[in-house]
């Protein structure tokens, strides 16, 4: 792959590619990504959007919108840091083609804002109980419908491919378009492919998926103008965009100590912890006078936490460097943070974290709402979207289809587009608007 391609700031609906030099110097294209996304309403819905304790309504407690702000703030320091060697490395990229170090930084950066746009409400079981109503539910019954491949769309219904939708979809843009450019798109990717086949393997970028049947020649287009490397033995599989590798790297390292934060001042984890486990990364770096005239457990942890941050900062962006050549050549497979010298450290946080945090008993009550009520909204929506356009709607279904916004009821072109367009409305509500609208539907008002 060829970083000339890879900043590609082509957009959907351009005719040829966009280099750096055409762009307004006032507003870079990468940074207008990042604009749009940050105004239009699917980003806007995280502001009440699981991070980890569903509901919480407590200041210090992180929101989806809070995590993807301090994801995209982390991952612009990742995109700049790396953007300045590339630029040493090959500087015709800056000489002859005009990018420049800000460049790799605004595309990470508007990546990274996005990295949860297509998240569902209630964190990650959403995602499985959307799956889980056509796997186990009343769903079941569309499978006649479907080709397999339309089907494991619904049944492992992935927020990262939503999210792909989402960006490319016009109606979660006020008052226009998104139009995020090519490059953004493709650092936005971490899991290039469609979601079958699903078999084991050991390359991280084959985890999950990363779009939908709806949108496979959308991708392919990105993919192609990227440069992307194509992989052999599947339908629709690409190498990952390098650049994907510090958007993963910079949610990594928010969710890991970040989380890990909430937790402390939550009160599910010790504040003695804190110190054993950061200071094993932090070091090198602390100051301990500094430490200690610091009066508060809030105190303490913040200034932890952020050196912890910008040490694994600096780790990420060496394994990266240290790799250019193997991941431009789609061979290098693995996250960052798992080739860092904090692995271990990373490693142990994740574990605490998810027995004090992530299983805690409050999560997990937050969670078996969270099941209920959106397979709920599904059932109702989709119940009253089918029996309308069959031509069968009682006036319950009716008034039902009401509650479903304009842009959501309009009939789609086959049975897929729109089971996936009910899943995307329920998807891009709120954790406080489903709620609502469960209340609604199930008699016991707002």
């Amino acid at each position: 792959m060829r970083w000339e391609q890879l900043l590609s700031l082509k957009k959907y609906g351009d005719t040829s590619q966009r280099i750096r030099l055409e762009q307004d110097e006032t507003r870079l294209g990468f940074e207008v990504d990042y604009d749009r996304i940050i105004f239009s309403s699917a980003f806007r819905s995280l502001q009440d959007k699981t991070q980890v304790v569903p509901l919480s309504k407590t200041d210090f407690i992180h929101t989806r919108l809070t995590h993807s702000l301090e994801v995209s703030v982390v991952g612009r320091s990742l995109g700049r840091i790396v953007g300045k060697e590339i630029l040493k490395k090959y500087p015709y990229l800056q000489e002859e083609l005009g990018y420049q170090i800000n460049d790799f930084g605004a595309i990470v950066a508007a990546a990274a804002l996005a990295h949860d746009i297509g998240n569902p409400p209630f964190g990650h079981s959403g995602e499985k109980a959307i799956g889980e109503f056509f796997s186990n539910g009343n769903g079941k019954v569309f499978k006649k419908d479907l080709t397999d491949k339309q089907w494991q769309d619904l049944v492992d219904f992935e927020g990262n491919a939503n999210g792909f939708s989402v960006l490319n979809n016009s109606m979660h843009m006020v008052g226009g378009e998104l139009r995020i450019s090519y490059a953004t798109l493709g650092a936005f990717t971490k899991y290039p492919k469609e979601s079958l086949p699903k078999k084991p393997t050991s390359q991280i970028a084959d985890k999950k998926y990363g779009f939908f049947q709806h949108d496979v020649a959308l991708f392919q287009d990105v993919a192609e103008d990227l440069g992307l490397f194509k992989k052999e033995g599947a339908d629709v599989a690409y190498q990952r965009h390098p650049l994907a590798f510090l958007v993963e790297a910079a949610d990594d390292i928010c969710y890991t100590i970040i989380d890990f934060e909430d937790g402390i001042n939550k009160g599910l984890i010790d504040e003695d912890y804190a110190l054993e486990y950061l200071v094993a990364i932090v070091k090198d770096t602390i100051n301990t006078s500094k430490y200690h005239s610091l009066n508060t457990k809030e105190e303490r942890v913040s200034y932890l936490r952020a050196l912890a941050i910008g040490q694994l900062i600096q780790d990420a962006v060496a394994v990266f460097l240290a790799n250019e050549e193997a991941i431009l050549n789609g061979e290098f497979h693995y996250t960052l943070t798992d080739k860092g010298r904090f692995t271990a450290q990373i490693n142990d946080i994740i574990k605490l974290s998810v027995n004090r945090i992530y299983r805690s008993r409050e999560v997990i009550e937050k969670e078996l709402m969270g099941y209920k009520v959106l397979q709920t909204l599904l059932d109702k929506f989709i119940t009253a979207y089918t029996n309308y356009y069959n031509g069968v709607a009682s006036n319950y279904d009716k008034l039902v289809l009401e509650m479903l916004p304009e842009k959501f009821r309009k009939e789609k072109e086959s049975t897929y587009a729109g089971l996936l367009n009910i899943c995307q409305f329920v998807s891009l509500l709120t954790d406080g608007s489903a709620m609502e609208i469960y209340s609604i539907l199930e008699g016991s008002g707002k």
